[in-house]
């Protein structure tokens, strides 16, 4: 979607998300109790470097020093922003004083690169210095490059998000494409960066449902990015090696904790790491960074008993958006159209565009009740799923 389109599209659905004023203390209040942001933990003598180098990153990515804030002291060093917004991350990129544009990279397509728009890495940084949660680096991971490197990887899972188009299973086994699958086993001849990139140059040879679709999304955006952009063989060669490590390479890139909420709790599954991205908790209303694996569950008794609507397992995008994996809207979803589509499948709308007429608009109260977790009486689950710092820690 073009910037223009999009702006447009964002103050259409702006009466849907100003939230009252009781609301958004309550969500300021919590994201300022975490003191988050991006906090490095090691020796004095790294840290007054570490503050130099950050510094001079942030004002290569147009990052003013006049939104964000410092604190260093026993052995930790904290970059915050000064004001972070009543809304989280949602709307950084339209608040003026960031100053936020979208960036163009290109992919591989079918028979050259195709240049995409998509989430800057100022935006990114950004989110990760806003105070509702906290990222930190510590060890060998208390390094410039790793801060570096992970947003690079959260704008490669990105953008291979911006422009899918799968076919939804809706009750019917998933089909893949047989030249590298045996129903979701990659054959042994098979290589695996083929078969990753062949999701996106061959969309129509699968479907597939959402907790599959992120999980493929996020392994070609990893691969991608050690592949092609970083040129690190050895890396991709590692995680291709840990991805077969029990020989179901789409098994387990999560780790067990994210799955916390569902009862009964298997401790043995709570305790188990995942392949690629590891667990962030608590994480604040409203908070989320580009590349996040975010979870929604279907509260309606009803409707979560339909086959592939128990909840939906969501990218964020930023922009206010999560991925559209079957272009069902567009190819993205804002933040409202998210937590609608999802209280709206208890009316039997289970396509945003076929049954549209079904659909029932929530009020901002709503939308902020929904917008919370299960127990609270919402949808979002506090959990976040994020790449590790490849090279930096173990994985």
């Amino acid at each position: 979607m073009s910037q223009s389109v999009h702006c447009e599209h964002i103050f259409m659905n702006l009466r849907s998300i100003i939230f009252s004023l009781f609301i958004l203390t309550q969500a300021t209040s919590l994201a300022a109790q975490t003191n988050g942001g991006v906090i490095f933990e090691c020796g004095s003598d790294k840290l007054n470097q570490l503050k130099g180098q950050l510094n001079a990153y942030q004002q290569d990515l147009g990052i003013d020093t006049s939104v964000y804030k410092v604190h260093q002291g026993e052995g930790r060093l904290r970059v915050s922003l000064k004001n972070p917004s009543v809304y989280g991350t949602l709307y950084l990129r339209w608040d003026p004083q960031y100053g936020i544009t979208e960036e163009r990279i290109s992919l591989p397509g079918k028979e050259a690169l195709l240049e995409v728009e998509t989430v800057s890495k100022k935006e990114i940084l950004l989110a990760l210095m806003h105070e509702g949660r906290e990222t930190i680096f510590k060890g060998d991971a208390c390094h410039i490059d790793a801060l570096k490197e992970h947003i690079q990887i959260r704008q490669m899972i990105v953008a291979w998000s911006e422009h899918l188009h799968w076919s939804f299973p809706d009750g019917e086994p998933a089909q893949w494409n047989r030249r590298y699958w045996d129903q979701g086993n990659l054959k042994p001849k098979a290589s695996l960066d083929e078969a990753m990139r062949d999701f996106f140059i061959n969309p129509d040879k699968c479907s597939l449902g959402c907790y599959t679709a992120t999980k493929i999304v996020i392994i070609q955006g990893i691969l991608d990015y050690f592949r092609r952009i970083k040129k690190d063989d050895a890396m991709a060669d590692a995680i291709i090696k840990r991805l077969k490590s029990d020989d179901d390479v789409l098994v387990g890139i999560e780790p067990g904790a994210m799955w916390s909420f569902q009862k009964p709790i298997n401790l043995d599954e709570q305790k188990r790491l995942g392949k690629l991205l590891k667990i962030q908790t608590r994480v604040a209303p409203m908070n989320f960074i580009p590349g996040d694996w975010v979870y929604f569950v279907n509260t309606d008794k009803d409707s979560s008993e339909k086959d592939g609507y128990e909840g939906s397992n969501s990218i964020y995008m930023g922009r206010a958006s999560f991925d559209d994996f079957y272009n069902d809207n567009e190819h993205h979803y804002l933040y409202n159209e998210k937590i609608q589509n999802i209280y709206n499948w208890r009316n039997g709308v289970f396509s945003r565009s076929r049954d549209y007429h079904r659909m029932q608009t929530l009020s901002a109260d709503q939308l902020h009740q929904f917008g919370l977790s299960p127990e609270e009486g919402g949808f979002l689950i506090k959990n976040r799923a994020i790449p590790y710092f490849f090279g930096f820690e173990p994985f």
